[in-house]
């Protein structure tokens, strides 16, 4: 298994000894993480996780709840990418949960910055979407984002969100969320989608899944991700490893 968005960066880990959480990576049967960018100030720290760890993969963007931070323009997000060990241009997108649409034109033109990046860099996409799905489908379609491709990470939205994302050649990730058991409308949409366009991921160190929520989430809990697919879908744990981990290595070119 790959676990396909992780912030093995962030201070939550700074006590935890990365060389014994990729221990217990190794013991749950999760071979690679991808540690996800989310300030230029910190992509340094991201980089060298990813340099240390053959296990590990670093990505570069800024997210799009980063209000005062450095702001990426696209020659120094494709200088960056340029780096062996970063695979993809993101986490980058729209959240319009804690500010409203008319006060973020900030983000959207980031967000395009990203998409146009991405394509001059020729690496995939990592968009973080909130309570902004029809902005966040104009924006991918109006930049051509379909030349990239990428992945909507830790998926909340509509089946018919998903469904038109994945139109424009992007995949689908998962996270402990799938697992809770108010997540009704989401365990549907796991369900429903092609195997050939889903991810696993865990978004550590949030939304650990069942068994651990409520703990620290680390790349070993993805493992519950697929387990809980696998259970939805009633197929094999082995079935889903096997499916996510070749569309994690193809999308990444890991």
């Amino acid at each position: 298994m790959i676990d396909s968005h992780c912030h093995l960066d962030f201070d939550a880990f700074k006590t935890a000894g990365i060389d014994a959480l990729v221990a217990r990576m190794a013991a749950a049967g999760v071979s690679h993480a991808l540690c996800i960018s989310v300030d230029l100030e910190h992509f340094p720290e991201v980089l060298a996780l990813a340099e240390a760890h053959p296990e590990l993969y670093a990505t570069v963007g800024v997210h799009p709840d980063y209000e005062d931070c450095e702001e990426p323009t696209v020659d120094r997000l494709v200088a960056l990418a340029a780096h062996p060990r970063v695979v993809g241009i993101g986490e980058t997108g729209l959240d319009y949960f804690r500010l409203q649409r008319e006060a973020v034109d900030w983000q959207r033109e980031r967000f395009r910055i990203h998409i146009r990046a991405a394509i001059a860099a020729n690496k995939p996409l990592i968009v973080h979407s909130r309570n902004a799905p029809d902005d966040t489908l104009a924006i991918l379609r109006e930049e051509g984002a379909e030349r990239c491709g990428g992945v909507l990470h830790c998926f909340t939205e509509s089946l018919e969100m998903a469904e038109a994302a994945m139109a424009l050649g992007f995949y689908i990730s998962f996270s402990g969320i799938v697992s809770f058991k108010n997540a009704k409308a989401l365990k549907a949409i796991a369900e429903a989608l092609p195997l050939d366009y889903i991810l696993i991921e865990t978004d550590a160190p949030y939304l650990a899944p069942v068994p651990h929520r409520g703990e620290r989430n680390e790349p070993a809990f993805v493992r519950h991700v697929a387990e809980e697919i696998a259970r939805l879908r009633g197929v094999s744990l082995a079935e889903i490893d096997a499916v996510t981990t070749a569309n994690t290595r193809r999308l990444f070119r890991i």
